[in-house]
């Protein structure tokens, strides 16, 4: 399955006004390769291993992989898993047709606030809310897998 989506950062957390939905994430790498990740997630207290691959140039597309698992067995593979663990809190917004998914990162992350939304393709606009600061599609910093190494308070 592909996975079109395109990254912003928060400029502030008037989003929280809007929140219909939030939950707390966990989720750490058994691989963080440029070529492929592998991440195990608890989401409340479920758990889910996905694969993504490598994204295209724009880095707004690139193959997505998710099951389900048992959450025990999500908590075992966490303890498996490169370098420390995302601590997260997710906000889902809905504005315009869009659901926007807004990661409030804690720990070592702490102060990074990532908007996600997913599109139908590559070239689809959509209308941003205004508390969206700016647009980091493609880069790589922004990417979880790259903040589990290089965490936001080393920046």
């Amino acid at each position: 399955m592909l996975e079109i989506e395109r990254k912003y950062k928060a400029k502030n957390t008037t989003f929280l006004n809007e929140t219909k939905i939030s939950f707390k994430i966990n989720q750490g790498y058994l691989n963080s390769s440029p070529e492929r990740t592998v991440r195990v997630r608890t989401k409340d207290n479920k758990g889910f291993l996905t694969i993504k691959g490598k994204s295209n140039l724009s880095g707004t597309t690139r193959f997505e992989w998710e099951k389900e698992i048992p959450f025990d067995e999500a908590i075992e593979l966490l303890k498996l898993c490169e370098d420390f663990i995302i601590e997260k809190t997710r906000h889902i917004v809905i504005y315009g047709n869009k659901t926007f998914e807004i990661d409030v990162f804690e720990g070592k992350n702490k102060g990074l606030i990532i908007v996600e939304v997913e599109l139908e393709n590559e070239n689809e606009t959509i209308e941003l809310p205004d508390w969206i600061e700016e647009e980091v599609t493609g880069d790589i910093k922004y990417y979880n897998s790259y903040i589990s190494t290089n965490p936001f308070c080393n920046w």
